[in-house]
């Protein structure tokens, strides 16, 4: 076509289509190369390659003796109570909370999430209260979330302005959830989604397709231009929703354009690198978790290895020279396993891993639903302490979210939960913390049918068998193995893993049970050791423990 015969305002918007297309061809085979000037990686051992990071990085034993850690999965998101996802779902005509926004704040035409957060005011966030109440519950670590892929930052941050001390709470919620975890003794971790805000946030692009809105535009993608005399003006809707770009074919966390991923640009990546390093060097956490296959915006850029090599080395110089940080990701390979620590969403393994991983799970939804409480849905004491257990027999560290309301405080239900999961630990506390792997995780009717992955971790809690007093799982210390009975036994306990034939244990010193001084009756035979059921009823009927001596 002749160039000559087009308009010259078509010929230029052509040619910008044409560069932002070019501009964001990043994948596996020409990855973005992140410009560090603003925000350089730490010096230090470890360099932003995978080799540097597989053969550098040890899990420190203070996390393989922590087993049991609590999260605050709480953003601006919480403001309507209604779920998980809601800045994303608010969009999307018909959803339940689609339905949720317009009858409580207004269509997300004229009232979008950038409206929801100015309402959010977290009035009643006392963070002090809340960790104090989480160690008080056998926390060992405390996680917060410090953004999530509503690219709303929690802390004063230096490359968004959309954050929480300028906006909605007006306070650095970062900060406070970090001094009160270091004040209550308690390693201090953050977690941050927001690699994917750039397609999460498409559907906020959309419309209405029928109504009395059909075709009026959502709020996605308006620009600082359209705030003049609104409460946000100054302030650039596209710094929040990252929206000038084509959206993808449905929401692919893959970054991958072959599969219709809208691919995010230079400005978005860098932008994401610089904002978790300043997020590392105001907070110095010592954990950090990444909702990312592998690492944040991996294999279309290298931001992912040097946020990991930054990390590593700032956190060694805090240490005098010994790494005592943790990072993690999902989905990764066992080589990548060394590099940054496994973590599993909503599931758990089969078998004792070689190396220690995580589990991340919740109680109900990740941002508070108001409605599982009302229905009284949560998972009990009894199930979550169960989970802990078989996690910690096969290496495995548990990470619990209790969902914050909006203003910052528990519900009587979430708070009974964890009083529940205290009252175990002081009874049985010595069965989980500082224990490593026996021989053999566990035995009983779970461990025989186990859970299903279909070669995937994640996600697989929900198709676990339900645990009995026949399930066991073990721990140890040294010469002394627990028996962790998942229920309360009414008949003797039959442990096949410690019968004689099996040579797993040898001979048997002793048997007692923790929390209880009576005299424990039992007789280790060729098949298995036999041991009498409780002659009392344990204060809590979570899993009793029995703590076993073994001769070598």
């Amino acid at each position: 076509m002749n160039r000559s015969l087009l308009p010259t305002s078509l010929i230029c918007a052509a040619m910008a289509i044409c560069s932002h297309a070019l501009a964001q061809q990043y994948s596996a085979a020409n990855p973005l190369i992140v410009d560090t000037t603003q925000e350089p990686v730490a010096p230090g051992p470890f360099q932003p390659t995978w080799d540097s990071l597989e053969s550098q990085n040890k899990t420190p034993e203070w996390f393989r003796d922590a087993k049991f850690g609590i999260w605050a999965h709480w953003g601006p998101q919480c403001v309507a109570e209604d779920g998980d996802w809601y800045a994303r779902n608010m969009y999307m005509q018909g959803s339940p909370q689609n339905k949720y926004q317009v009858a409580h704040f207004g269509h997300p035409s004229q009232v979008g999430f950038k409206d929801d957060i100015h309402q959010w005011k977290a009035e009643n966030f006392d963070p002090e209260k809340l960790v104090a109440l989480y160690k008080r519950a056998g926390a060992q670590y405390f996680f917060a979330l410090a953004v999530h892929h509503d690219n709303f930052d929690l802390w004063d941050s230096k490359y968004q302005p959309w954050n929480s001390v300028k906006i909605g709470p007006q306070k650095d919620l970062i900060a406070g959830w970090a001094k009160a975890a270091h004040d209550n003794g308690l390693p201090f971790g953050v977690s941050i989604h927001a690699s994917h805000a750039w397609s999460w946030y498409e559907p906020s692009q959309g419309s209405d397709k029928t109504g009395p809105l059909a075709g009026v535009p959502y709020d996605g993608k308006l620009t600082a231009a359209d705030g003049k005399g609104k409460w946000w003006d100054g302030l650039d809707p596209q710094d929040l929703y990252a929206q000038n770009h084509v959206p993808g074919k449905g929401l692919q966390w893959e970054w991958d354009a072959s599969k219709g991923s809208s691919v995010p640009d230079k400005a978005y990546i860098e932008k994401f690198y610089n904002r978790t390093i300043d997020l590392i060097n105001k907070v110095h956490p010592d954990l950090i978790y990444f909702d990312d296959t592998v690492l944040p915006l991996w294999p279309i850029s290298d931001a992912g290895l040097k946020i990991a090599a930054d990390f590593y080395n700032s956190n060694m110089a805090l240490h005098n020279g010994q790494l005592q940080g943790l990072m993690f990701g999902k989905g990764l390979n066992q080589d990548q396993r060394k590099a940054i620590t496994l973590d599993i969403e909503r599931g758990r393994s089969n078998k004792i891993e070689p190396l220690p991983w995580q589990t991340d799970t919740c109680i109900g939804n990740w941002h508070y639903e108001a409605s599982i409480f009302q229905r009284h849905r949560y998972k009990t004491a009894k199930t979550v302490v169960q989970t802990l257990a078989d996690i910690v027999s096969k290496n495995g560290n548990l990470l619990l979210n209790i969902p914050v309301k909006s203003d910052g405080t528990i519900d009587s239900d979430e708070l009974h939960i964890v009083q529940g999961i205290g009252d175990w630990m002081d009874v049985n506390k010595e069965s989980i913390f500082g224990t490593r792997p026996w021989k053999v995780f566990g035995e009983g009717p779970v461990a025989e049918m186990p859970v299903p992955t279909g070669g995937k971790l994640n996600f697989n809690e929900k198709s676990a068998k339900p645990f009995t007093a026949q399930d066991i799982r073990f721990t140890s210390k040294g010469n002394i193995v627990y028996a962790i009975v998942l229920g309360v036994p009414t008949q003797p306990v039959s442990i096949k893993s410690l019968g004689t034939k099996r040579d797993l244990a040898g001979r048997i010193n002793g048997v007692s049970l923790l929390g209880d001084t009576s005299d424990v009756h039992w007789t280790q035979k060729e098949d298995a050791l036999l041991i009498d059921p409780p002659s009392k009823k344990p204060a809590t009927d979570y899993a009793v423990v029995y703590k076993i001596a073994l001769a070598r």
